[in-house]
This record gives structure tokens, C-alpha cells and sequence, in this order.
């Protein structure tokens, strides 16, 4: 299989993530969106979104959407608890991670490190919602090791990308110990370098 993605966007890293700590054999294609490379025709015909990531299997179907392919992905698999109430309470975290979380810390980080704009820069009222965000986390995770019970699923994996680079979009994560921590414990589960 083939995983169409941009190694900047938080989005594709939660796909490619998945895909390495499942040991699933796949091809990685750069795909660059400041390039407008997700709108050529070519682009277009795996994913009519027009945005990465993109999954295409051997059969030449696609998957378009990071937690669907991730979903798709981990079926069957340590990341995705075999109770029906916990798997719930993943998806309850992936549906909010798109909602409450990488609309505000993600995008703010796109303005400060792609567009150049200073973090006074910011919107106030995106990065309100951001620090929200982020203030859930550190509440829920003072709490409890992972964001649901007592192992890491795809939920923890689709709110590491933004959460750990949260610093690039001006958010402190000094004040969020609890956090810090669930961070330092995901890297160490997927094998990722520490952001510094």
C-alpha cells in the first residue's frame, strides 16, 4: 500500500505512525501542500478532498481522512480496545481531536511556522479554544497514563503530532506537567526522537 502525505502535516504523521508501529509494510509519497501538489488532476483522482493524507491499497482503492485510515488501519489491533464501551470513548477522543483541538493548536502553528506570523499574530479567539484544548488534556491526563484506560490506542496517537509541537504555534506546554509526561511516554512507545 501506498500512503500519500506531507511530513509537516500532523495529520499524515498520525498515518504514518500507525503504519510503522503496527509494522505494516507500506511505500510513503511526499506529497507537498504548499506546493499545491494536492491539486493536481493526478492528486485529485485518489482524493476528490483534495488534501492529505491519502491511503491506497494494492487493489487501487483509497482512504481519504487521517483518523478513518488510522481506524482502518489498527482494525483488530492492540490500538483499538477490544470493549465496545472503551472503543467508543477512543472515537469520542479522534472525533474531538478534529473538532476541539487541531482547528485551533494546529492551525495556529500553520500561521506561526508556514505563513510567518508572529504568535501576537494569533487569533485571540483560536487561541483561547487552543489553550482549552489543551487544559482538557492536562486534566484528563493527570488522571490516567493514556486517554483511554490503561493503554495507548489511536487516540493517543492522533493527538501526539499537534500536541507535541503545540510550542510552534505559540502555546506553552511548561505549566502541563501531566502532559509533558503523556508526551515523553507516546514518544517512547512509537520510537519517536523527544521534540526539543
Amino acid at each position: 500500500m501506498r500512503i500519500y502525505g506531507d511530513m509537516n502535516s500532523g495529520n499524515c504523521l498520525k498515518v504514518k505512525w500507525t503504519a510503522d508501529y503496527l509494522g505494516l509494510a507500506h511505500e510513503w509519497r511526499s506529497v507537498d501542500i504548499l506546493k499545491g501538489e494536492t491539486r493536481t488532476e493526478e492528486f485529485l483522482k485518489l482524493n476528490s478532498f483534495g488534501q492529505v493524507p491519502v491511503l491506497a491499497l494494492d487493489d487501487g482503492r483509497t482512504l481519504a481522512q487521517s483518523n478513518a485510515i488510522i481506524r482502518y488501519l489498527a482494525r483488530g489491533s492492540d490500538l483499538v480496545p477490544e470493549d465496545a464501551f472503551a472503543s467508543a470513548r477512543m472515537d469520542a477522543w479522534l472525533f474531538w481531536e478534529q473538532y476541539s483541538h487541531e482547528p485551533y493548536v494546529a492551525v495556529c502553528r500553520f500561521h506561526m511556522r508556514y505563513l510567518g506570523r508572529s504568535a501576537e499574530e494569533r487569533e485571540d479567539w483560536r487561541v483561547e479554544r487552543g489553550e482549552a484544548a489543551l487544559d482538557v488534556l492536562e486534566a484528563h491526563l493527570a488522571e490516567q497514563d493514556w486517554l483511554v484506560d490503561d493503554g495507548m490506542t489511536l487516540a493517543d496517537i492522533a493527538l501526539l503530532p499537534y500536541t507535541r509541537l503545540a510550542h510552534e504555534g505559540g502555546f506553552d506546554l511548561s505549566g502541563r506537567p501531566a502532559l509533558r509526561r503523556w508526551i515523553a511516554r507516546a514518544e517512547e512507545r512509537l520510537d519517536l526522537a523527544p521534540v526539543h
